[in-house]
């Protein structure tokens, strides 16, 4: 008998019909002769609403006090999916993070997973029940309910499909797997038939939006295989798993626009030993996730210093940084709201070369000026102006020709 674990996303379990069809889907693995984990996040725009609410209240939401309110949105999903299979005939119960065990740090709004309990989940698996789970959130060590940031119920799912043991953990969502690029700004975009770990995890990280990077980080970890695919239909998606040979061939897998950052340049800071490791120690302490970190040639002993954040977290970055200039004795600071992030993403970097070359004569031709560029072994990012986000994609796409099979595509 296998194992398997399916999550369903918002737009999947968004109505009641849509609700009804997850429920098939898992009896029907079931039939198929497996035991089945179901994963679900909040009803279609529930989280949403929610925090909309919590705004009309105070602008400043208490961390604890919005979590004990999302949270309550994937558990009105799992009661009705339970509902949704008695009414089927099938044996399924419904369970929240804290009660399966699901134990995170505390850290409220981007909690991360410590441990899971899988016991209980066994127990009821080996008594034929369809498990039913809420996605997005847990329990720290004194009992306060956690959220894992937005798209965390991918993690719930990849996290408990690696505790399990799970054959496979597929990922329903409102499209049929993973694409070279958002089709909804590139129509031509073409979906992945497969994808590495490292591939997704800099997609994912880099703003491609279908899964949550944490979740890609347990799969390669656990080398659990993911599934990415449509509740709609019953096509194949995409499979995430191992590299292989084949993989290395493409040299650009996909391209990923990140919207929402703000850019941060703090002005002469000491040139001197330790002062980075003051500002970043400053940043670390308030909670605020980095991504890229720039730093200019040093000039009478002073150097500019430049980061991107999340735009959501803007105000606190305000707040620290206005705090870190004067404790590290910098001038002052600039803040950049205005900026998008293209990153190029594929495994084939590593055996080729030229495609820094390519993708910059790319936005060169198209008048697109490069704020920053960071690297990693198989992504490059650039920061661009915002207004110009889509059209780099676009030029960046085109210029590997993504949209193109594999076997078609030119080398240089």
């Amino acid at each position: 008998m296998g194992l398997i674990v399916q999550k369903f996303g918002g737009t999947s379990v968004a109505d009641s019909e849509r609700i009804r069809r997850a429920a098939r889907r898992a009896a029907q693995a079931m039939i198929g002769g497996n035991q089945v984990v179901m994963v679900l996040s909040a009803m279609g725009k529930t989280t949403d609403g929610l925090i909309a609410l919590a705004r009309e209240i105070t602008d400043s939401p208490n961390p604890r006090e919005l979590d004990m309110l999302v949270s309550t949105g994937e558990q009105i999903s799992i009661a009705l999916m339970a509902m949704a299979l008695h009414e089927a005939g099938r044996k399924a119960i419904s369970f929240t993070g804290g009660q399966v065990g699901l134990v995170t740090d505390g850290v409220h709004k981007q909690a991360r997973i410590r441990s899971i309990d899988a016991d209980r989940i066994r127990r009821y698996l080996d008594d034929g029940h369809i498990v039913i789970v809420a996605g997005f959130q847990g329990v720290d060590e004194n009992a306060n309910i956690t959220t894992l940031g937005r798209g965390g119920s991918d993690t719930t799912a990849v996290a408990l499909a690696a505790v399990l043991g799970a054959d496979e953990c597929e990922i329903y969502t409102d499209v049929d797997g993973i694409y070279s690029t958002d089709p909804r700004i590139v129509p031509e975009a073409r979906k992945l038939e497969t994808a590495s770990y490292d591939e997704m995890l800099e997609l994912a990280s880099q703003g491609a939006g279908i899964m949550h990077s944490r979740s890609i980080e347990f799969g390669k970890k656990y080398r659990v295989p993911i599934h990415v695919r449509s509740s709609l239909t019953d096509g194949l998606g995409t499979i995430i798993g191992e590299e292989t040979e084949m993989m290395e061939r493409i040299v650009v897998s996909g391209v990923a626009l990140k919207k929402n950052i703000a850019k941060v340049t703090i002005r002469r800071v000491p040139d001197e030993p330790g002062v980075a490791a003051r500002l970043f120690q400053e940043i670390a302490r308030n909670r605020i996730i980095v991504d890229d970190i720039i730093q200019s040639q040093p000039e009478e002993g002073f150097v500019d210093m430049s980061f991107t954040a999340d735009g959501d977290a803007l105000t606190e970055v305000r707040l620290t940084v206005e705090k870190v200039v004067k404790l590290i004795g910098a001038r002052g600071y600039d803040c950049d709201e205005r900026v998008a992030k293209v990153s190029a993403v594929g495994v084939g970097m590593r055996t080729h070369t030229g495609v820094a070359r390519k993708m910059f004569e790319a936005l060169a031709d198209a008048k697109i000026n490069i704020q920053m560029i960071t690297t990693s072994e198989i992504k490059i990012s650039v920061i661009v102006a915002e207004t110009q986000g889509e059209a780099a994609l676009r030029k960046i796409h085109a210029a590997f020709e993504l949209d193109k099979a594999p076997a078609e595509r030119s080398e240089n």
